[in-house]
């Protein structure tokens, strides 16, 4: 089952993320992921500025997204599948879910920025249509620079 989260959510989506960007911790530049809280997710889902998905297997959560939208487009971010969970089809149901949602609001696009140090997740995204739009550096929260790929899918 997915569904929409809501603010009370808050630690379910922190913990799933944590438990899915661990295996992150020790690269050359760890993921910022490892260092948001219970409470700054939770007030970004209070004040709006982000929603985010919860996906649940036989009652127990082993996924999560967080999303934005603007005018035209859907923006995802910190996909995470527990990793017990991992190879199950999760990521991509909650992919579809989001193509859906984003449709059904509008939007003409989806898209994501992706590590270029991560090609296996670079694959899922091109596995399910997504294609690399251009090359990024980025600056993380951390304020370390990051190569990324910004991957897009239109819809």
């Amino acid at each position: 089952m997915i569904r929409l989260a809501n603010a009370g959510d808050a630690h379910l989506i922190h913990q799933i993320m944590v438990l899915a960007f661990e295996e992150y911790r020790n690269m050359d530049v760890p993921s910022s992921a490892l260092n948001e809280t219970v409470s700054s997710i939770e007030e970004s889902l209070k004040n709006g500025s982000e929603k985010a998905l919860l996906c649940f297997r036989d009652g127990v959560p082993v996924g999560s997204v967080r999303f934005k939208t603007d005018k035209n487009s859907l923006y995802f971010f910190r996909l995470s599948v527990c990793p017990e969970a991992r190879g199950k089809g999760i990521a991509k149901s909650m992919l579809s879910w989001l193509e859906n949602y984003a449709k059904e609001y509008g939007k003409t696009e989806i898209w994501c920025r992706v590590r270029m140090s991560l090609p296996q997740n670079i694959q899922l995204y091109k596995s399910v249509g997504y294609i690399i739009c251009k090359e990024e550096v980025v600056t993380n929260p951390n304020g370390f620079p990051v190569k990324t790929v910004v991957m897009k899918k239109e819809i």
